[in-house]
């Protein structure tokens, strides 16, 4: 017998129940705001079964009581991170960071300090693409940007700024020369982001389902392809909890997929997926 069909049998016999399933949905509800279709049954499934094996397990349930037990509050978090990693790269929606440097910057108080806020950083490629868009554009002027994201793991990897070249396929070649290192010998194919920029990025673990740190207000918020996977009532409170963050006449930005129609009517919309606070 051939070991890729022992593996199928390993996984099959380990396959994800809608019971285990229904208690996996329920706790990210809970926990992240996060509505998992069950569309999203086999990447659950896909996801935590190097877990299931790393604790010798037999079945997801018994994955799960191992989470909620509280003995494992480490692998809580494994989990969690697990479930909430997506994939991004630079400069993605490119409209976004031309109104930025178009219509946001020109009108920064000179000498005052511009802050931007990234509320779903992922692994950091969003803040760092507006680190280079505002040291491009403001001179002198001070800025901030802050990335936040609830998983620790992609947290880590933004803190590193070490990325596959292929996340740089938008990212133009002017800003990739002059802001980012490229790997050579066992680092060949990656890019490291210049530390001095680095430097200016603070990621910090956020649940935006949560109580909010105390962070000051900004001038701009990115909050981009994350409220797909919220319900209604989620959104809602979510946009709720930043909008007292943002200063007035401050932007606030989602994605080309997203909207905040039936969500808030505290921000006006000025472009497609743009909005401003009164």
């Amino acid at each position: 017998m051939s070991t890729d069909t022992c593996r199928e049998r390993t996984v099959n016999s380990m396959a994800l129940t809608d019971r285990e399933f229904g208690q996996f949905q329920s706790w990210l509800y809970q926990a992240a705001g996060i509505n998992l279709s069950p569309a999203k049954k086999a990447l659950v499934a896909g996801r935590l079964f190097k877990r299931l094996k790393h604790y010798e397990l037999d079945s997801y349930g018994e994955y799960f009581s191992l989470i909620m037990s509280g003995q494992r509050s480490d692998e809580l978090q494994v989990a969690l991170d697990l479930l909430t990693t997506n994939e991004t790269y630079f400069f993605r929606e490119p409209k976004h960071f031309d109104f930025l440097r178009d219509h946001v910057l020109p009108h920064a108080t000179p000498g005052k300090t511009f802050r931007l806020w990234s509320a779903a950083s992922s692994s950091g490629e969003e803040p760092y693409s507006l680190a280079m868009t505002l040291a491009e554009s403001l001179g002198t002027t001070p800025w901030e940007v802050i990335g936040s994201d609830i998983s620790t793991q992609v947290l880590a990897k933004a803190r590193s700024g070490h990325y596959p070249m292929e996340r740089a396929r938008n990212l133009p070649h002017s800003l990739l020369v002059k802001y980012c290192l490229k790997g050579t010998g066992s680092q060949q194919g990656t890019l490291l982001i210049d530390r001095a920029l680095r430097n200016r990025v603070n990621f910090i673990q956020v649940n935006l389902n949560d109580t909010l740190p105390e962070l000051g207000e900004f001038d701009v918020i990115f909050l981009r392809n994350v409220m797909i996977y919220f319900d209604q009532p989620t959104k809602s409170k979510v946009v709720a909890r930043l909008i007292p963050r943002l200063k007035r006449g401050g932007y606030f930005i989602v994605s080309h997929s997203e909207s905040l129609n039936g969500v808030s009517d505290a921000l006006k919309l000025v472009a497609p997926s743009i909005y401003r606070k009164p």
